[in-house]
């Protein structure tokens, strides 16, 4: 096949979920839902962790960023298609697939990095309490909070440039979601298979040592809370830990298989269907998840929805 110029043609077209679904309808009016869902909870749990300043510590100030990358990496995917299915419109520019990639590259792979930070800083609260100001101090939390999304963004920002300076060939359907490395080296003219095992190889780095550590995070975790006196801390620490633990399955586990095991173990089919779980539905349960087990979360929003009402009608 010869190659044609997607920078000066149409670009793209994403045959995703969408169009290979028995009921097309009802699967964008979830993803709709979803989407609004993301953003309630999301946007809710930002604005509770910055106002009420019983929040304003490290496990929140991660959770907060955690609910920011969410917030955005389905604002990446869910708008768009929703928009495409209801105007009949699936194409995608050229510059406008490069960003979707980029964005979402970049916001999966800090949430990957931020997940590990957040296992660390149960591990530190639960197994050394004492000196958990000391190793939690802000400017080590800032710090995390910076190396989650500054390495993210520059990998991102690399792999997004290599992978868009393939020739493509002349088919230009994309059999995804939305831009992703995989379905799109699949239409490269060129030789991919070096490239393919860079993406493996960035797949194994950016997935494999997080999981490591958060797995032995919640080990350590486990045998400390085992030993505890109290029911009621032994309860509450596994509360937490549960719910952290509910969150970094719903993530990883698609992600890899998507990056880590090899293409012939998965079909396009099955590619959008875990692109779909990590972008759309992950995004929206995570604040849910965190929020209605948490008793400092609720009542935190009790207090600030509490000012909001008192501010509005101050003789209430």
């Amino acid at each position: 096949m010869e190659p044609w110029n997607s920078t000066l043609g149409s670009g793209f077209i994403l045959v995703g979920i969408l169009d290979g679904s028995g009921s097309p309808e009802l699967l964008c009016a979830t993803i709709a839902a979803l989407y609004m869902l993301a953003l309630i909870s999301n946007g809710m749990l930002i604005l509770v962790i910055t106002m009420d300043i019983y929040l304003h510590v490290p496990m929140y100030l991660l959770l907060e960023q955690l609910s920011l990358m969410d917030l955005l990496l389905t604002s990446v995917i869910s708008p768009k298609a929703v928009m495409d299915f209801l105007l009949k419109d699936n194409t995608i520019t050229f510059g406008g697939c490069a960003l979707q990639m980029f964005l979402e590259l970049a916001l999966g792979s800090a949430e990957d990095l931020l997940l590990a930070f957040m296992a660390y800083d149960r591990y530190v609260a639960i197994c050394h309490p004492l000196n958990y100001m000391i190793f939690m101090r802000p400017s080590i939390c800032w710090l995390m909070v910076a190396i989650s999304w500054i390495p993210a963004s520059l990998s991102a920002l690399g792999y997004t440039i290599y992978t868009m300076q393939y020739p493509f060939c002349k088919s230009r359907q994309i059999r995804h979601l939305f831009c992703e490395i995989p379905p799109l080296l699949k239409l490269a003219c060129a030789d991919t298979s070096r490239y393919q095992l860079m993406v493996y190889l960035m797949g194994v780095t950016l997935l494999i040592p997080p999981l490591a550590a958060i797995l032995a995070s919640y080990s350590l975790i486990l045998f400390t809370v085992l030993k505890m006196p109290s029911n009621e801390g032994r309860k509450k620490a596994l509360v937490t830990c549960s719910s952290h633990l509910t969150v970094v399955g719903m993530y990883y586990g698609p992600l890899t298989v998507m990056y880590i095991l090899p293409s012939s173990y998965h079909s396009s089919k099955q590619e959008n269907i875990l692109s779909f779980l990590y972008t759309i539905v992950t995004p929206a349960l995570n604040p849910l998840i965190y929020s209605l087990r948490n008793k400092e979360v609720s009542g935190a929003l009790k207090r600030v929805l509490g000012k909001r009402l008192l501010s509005t009608h101050p003789n209430f």
